[in-house]
């Protein structure tokens, strides 16, 4: 190594704790804004370059480079998503946080090199204020980075010649990754309009136009079609309604024939009031001040179960939905049919 390359080296030996304090900006400064930003990502991380790995660049670049901060990859810092569209969410994102080098940076994705899908990235080099140094950010997705550090494994890129049978099969991999990495992020695009559909559809209470599912039904309770029901039922006992998820009851809607979310919206209007009865039953006799949310809606269950014949054997199925296959819901089953036994809508066919 020349003199000019150690008079570099010394500098960076210097500056290693500027670049460590700027590794732990970039960290925290990307973390925090996409958490903020709600982007769910693979990874997130960075290094400052070894002196090892930087005397060896310059043994074979020294002549290129005037000062360290000629070196943009000394701190490298590296984003791997899920989807292709949130690298340019990102991109926009760091356009907004850094200063962008545009002459040193680039978009490998536009390249468009037949073996080139691992290294698709997106390269910016970046600079922090008040910092005198730059630093490179890569994007990329999952699928990339997983390319990439196969064909590093493999040695594809080492130089060394490979039967271009492999290379034709690699090639091939490549682009079967290129498409499901353009495949997942279009159908997330679809689920999602398919979501913001349903949604609109719910708030204009088109409700027979949408499918029961579990990302309906979540958008229907969203509505709060129960809330009425329950603040009816917590009255009786002046309790307190804990909340709790209600999606373990789709199989049992399911199962009671609803197909939409307007036979949901249905089934409520008609067992509504029974189900209230039912509860007052229930609590009446009790100094219960806690109820759960689900208490509305189960109750609809078993009304609409015992008022079409379905007796203590369907309240047996329902709890074992709810609760998982044990011998308590036997028991349960035979208190539930006998606190409804008095109540008009119940019928003794089973």
């Amino acid at each position: 190594m020349d003199l000019h390359s150690e008079l570099i080296l010394e500098e960076y030996r210097e500056s290693l704790p500027v670049f460590k304090q700027m590794e732990e900006e970039v960290l925290a400064t990307l973390k925090d804004v996409l958490a903020r930003n709600g982007i769910v990502v693979t990874a997130i991380e960075a290094r400052v370059k070894t002196e090892e790995s930087l005397s060896g660049k310059l043994a074979l670049k020294g002549s290129k480079y005037t000062t360290l901060s000629d070196i943009t990859d000394i701190l490298g810092a590296r984003i791997v998503t899920f989807y292709t569209d949130d690298v340019d969410r990102i991109a926009a994102i760091a356009e907004q946080l850094f200063d962008i080098d545009w002459d040193n940076s680039v978009d490998k994705r536009k390249l468009h090199q037949l073996d080139s899908f691992g290294y698709n990235s997106l390269h910016y080099i970046c600079k922090l204020p008040n910092y005198p140094y730059r630093f490179e950010l890569q994007l990329r997705t999952t699928l990339q980075h997983a390319w990439a550090s196969i064909n590093h494994d493999t040695g594809y890129k080492s130089g060394v010649e490979i039967p271009r049978e492999y290379i034709r099969q690699l090639n091939r991999l490549a682009g079967m990754l290129e498409m499901a990495d353009d495949e997942f992020s279009r159908i997330r695009t679809e689920i999602n309009d398919y979501r913001r559909r349903v949604q609109q559809l719910v708030q204009n209470g088109k409700l027979d136009d949408v499918s029961l599912d579990g990302d309906t039904f979540r958008s229907y309770l969203q509505a709060g079609p129960l809330d009425k029901l329950n603040k009816r039922i917590a009255a009786i006992n002046q309790a307190e309604i804990q909340e709790v998820p209600l999606i373990r009851y789709l199989r049992v809607l399911k199962a009671l024939m609803c197909n939409t979310l307007g036979d949901v919206d249905r089934l409520i209007k008609k067992y509504g009031d029974d189900a209230y009865r039912l509860a007052r039953h229930q609590l009446g006799n009790t100094d219960i001040d806690i109820i759960s949310s689900a208490v509305g809606l189960q109750n609809i269950c078993i009304v609409c179960i015992l008022s079409t014949g379905g007796g203590k054997i369907g309240l047996v199925r329902l709890f074992d939905v709810l609760n998982g296959h044990n011998s308590q819901n036997d028991t349960l089953a035979e208190l539930t049919y006998e606190q409804a036994s008095s109540l008009p809508f119940m019928k003794k066919n089973d």
